[in-house]
């Protein structure tokens, strides 16, 4: 791993939370994510589950998490499985972890070489009346391949025919979604590494460059500061290409004239940043540019001071709906006639702002965290308001992430990442 080592006492913590939610005689088990092969003998890199990364910390493949409160051996309570590495492997691979450095990761005492999951496994489950399975509830979920956690499931089922099952999502959804200090230290780190990737290109970006140079650019600032890369797959779009939501080709020429919609972020120790600015390529907004510009931010503001204790999250897109409204007619893209004869399933700003307005940070970029109940301090969100304008060749997205604080304002992750149009063209023309 790239990143500097995390105190265990989170992980400590964050099996503590899952535990207290526990029914009594039940055992709980979180396995690693597969090795995904490309063909031949290629894999595609490692990431780990981030529910298995979330309670134990341990970010290597093959690795299984059992959680038994209730175990007459105090010493399976918690139990982690991991790989017996050998001279061959590392040698080959590099060594895995072995019983000292799995315990000084994860805090947890008991480590077991993975060839002896089923015979302890089996042995717990006698004293086991129910268990828990780690299904993916998350909501925006579309996965298709059969995951490891699905063929454990699939046999366990098998196995043992007798025991009732639990889902672990619904406490993973409640302890991921409110954030430990630990964990928004390290998305601050994340998204200090995104600042210094976004500075990077300002300079660099002018009519001619290509949106893969940019994408470059991006990559060589976040490896140089400990991450392994981009949280998700970045968006650099300029021209027409920024009204395409999930434009990832990054092929196109950048022209003079156009605007560059950039949705970049750097993962740092697995957690997510999600930065979203858009700048002209040639360093200079039009006055055009600079209205539907500052619109957007007026709304991101606004939609920001929103972000409190105690929040619906359906009340707070209807209100961020009706400032965008606002915003819009102010720029002459809707009248008076459409909001009035607005479809409610479909307000009238949809048309130039087609998305929502926020979604959870964490582990994952669209993290765990719950949307029906009131939001809490610790959460972090994301807010990313835009208007896209295709038959003006324009799209223009700004997005920062903050934390919800118990008092006052959201605390903002990327307060320090050039935002203001003024700034943002002094730092192009430097």
């Amino acid at each position: 791993m790239k990143y500097l080592p995390i105190s265990n006492q989170l992980f400590i913590k964050n099996r503590a939370k899952f535990t207290a939610q526990m029914k009594p005689k039940s055992i709980a088990v979180f396995n690693s994510n597969d090795l995904f092969t490309t063909g031949a003998d290629s894999t595609l890199p490692f990431k780990q589950s981030s529910d298995l990364l979330y309670l134990s910390g341990a970010d290597q493949e093959e690795s299984i998490l059992v959680l038994f409160p209730d175990a007459i051996d105090p010493n399976h309570r918690e139990i982690l499985f991991v790989t017996e590495t050998s001279k061959l492997i590392e040698i080959w691979y590099g060594a895995k972890y072995s019983k000292e450095e799995a315990t000084a990761v994860s805090g947890i005492k008991t480590i077991y070489w993975l060839s002896d999951f089923k015979k302890i496994f089996f042995d717990l489950m006698t004293e086991a009346e129910s268990v828990y399975f780690n299904t993916n509830e998350h909501y925006r979920q579309s996965v298709e391949i059969e995951t490891r956690e699905d063929r454990f499931i699939k046999q366990c089922k098998i196995d043992f025919p007798a025991h009732k099952w639990e889902k672990s999502g619904q406490i993973m959804q409640q302890i991921r979604g409110v954030k430990e200090p630990e964990e928004i230290e390290i998305m601050q780190t994340a998204c200090d590494i995104t600042n210094k990737g976004f500075r990077r290109v300002l300079p660099f970006i002018k009519p001619g460059v290509m949106e893969f140079e940019i994408e470059a650019e991006y990559m060589h600032e976040f490896l140089r500061n400990r991450s392994k890369g981009f949280a998700y797959t970045p968006i650099i779009g300029s021209g027409y290409s920024a009204c395409v939501l999930h434009y990832i080709e990054n092929n196109k020429e950048c022209k003079d004239g156009d605007m560059l919609l950039m949705d970049v972020g750097a993962e740092y120790a697995n957690y997510s940043s999600d930065m979203t600015r858009t700048i002209p390529v040639n360093g200079r907004f039009t006055e055009r540019q600079r209205a539907v510009y500052d619109a957007v931010l007026r709304v991101k503001n606004e939609a920001t001071k929103m972000l409190v204790p105690g929040a619906s999250w359906a009340e707070y897109h209807k209100e961020v709906g009706k400032i965008m409204t606002s915003e819009l007619v102010g720029l002459g893209l809707l009248d008076k006639a459409d909001v009035q004869n607005e479809d409610p399933n479909w307000p009238a700003y949809k048309k130039y702002f087609m998305h929502g307005t926020s979604h959870h940070m964490g582990l994952d970029t669209h993290d765990y965290g719950s949307l029906k109940t009131p939001m809490k301090a610790g959460m972090v969100f994301t807010v990313e308001p835009g208007i896209y304008i295709p038959e003006e060749n324009m799209g223009i997205r700004i997005e920062d992430d903050v934390v919800i604080n118990q008092s006052g304002a959201p605390f903002n992750l990327m307060r320090d990442i050039p935002i203001e149009a003024d700034e943002i063209e002094t730092l192009m023309n430097a």
